[in-house]
């Protein structure tokens, strides 16, 4: 396979771009938050901006900037997106929820007792403004690559 026909990808390319942005704002949004630098946020789930909402959105516009808006990928990507947004917001947030009280429940219920190795995972979904960062997020990515490589 030839390198230059993935790089010439801007749909891809802009998809990847829009994770990896996201993904390396996590560090310093958390920094602001808890005054801690954890690098690790690299690589977790939930945070600001969401990492699902900007990698789909740029993905998204970026097939309508570069395919046309009329074209049926566009449509996919539309709902494609939709989804993933509204699961990013919903779904993954109330199962982080249930997992977080589920957690106290266990803390009360064994105190005393070593009880991390089996914690669920709390940080599994996005807050509203999380995933309108990741939105945001997403727009600016496609847009400004769009300029840059139309």
């Amino acid at each position: 396979m030839n390198i230059g026909v993935i790089l010439d990808n801007k749909v891809l390319i802009a998809v990847l771009t829009g994770w990896l942005l996201a993904q390396a704002l996590k560090i310093p949004t958390e920094y602001l938050r808890s005054r801690r630098w954890m690098w690790a946020m690299f690589f977790a789930a939930g945070g600001m901006p969401s990492s699902h909402s900007a990698l789909l959105v740029s993905g998204t516009l970026a097939v309508g900037l570069y395919q046309g808006f009329d074209n049926p990928l566009f449509g996919i990507a539309v709902a494609i997106t939709m989804i993933v947004v509204h699961d990013a917001a919903g779904v993954r947030r109330q199962a982080g929820m249930h997992a977080e009280r589920i957690n106290l429940l266990f803390e009360e219920l064994l105190k005393g007792h070593m009880w991390d190795e089996n914690e669920l995972k709390e940080v599994i979904g996005h807050t509203p403004l999380e995933v309108v960062g990741g939105i945001l997020l997403g727009f600016l990515v496609a847009i400004t690559q769009w300029l840059l490589w139309p």
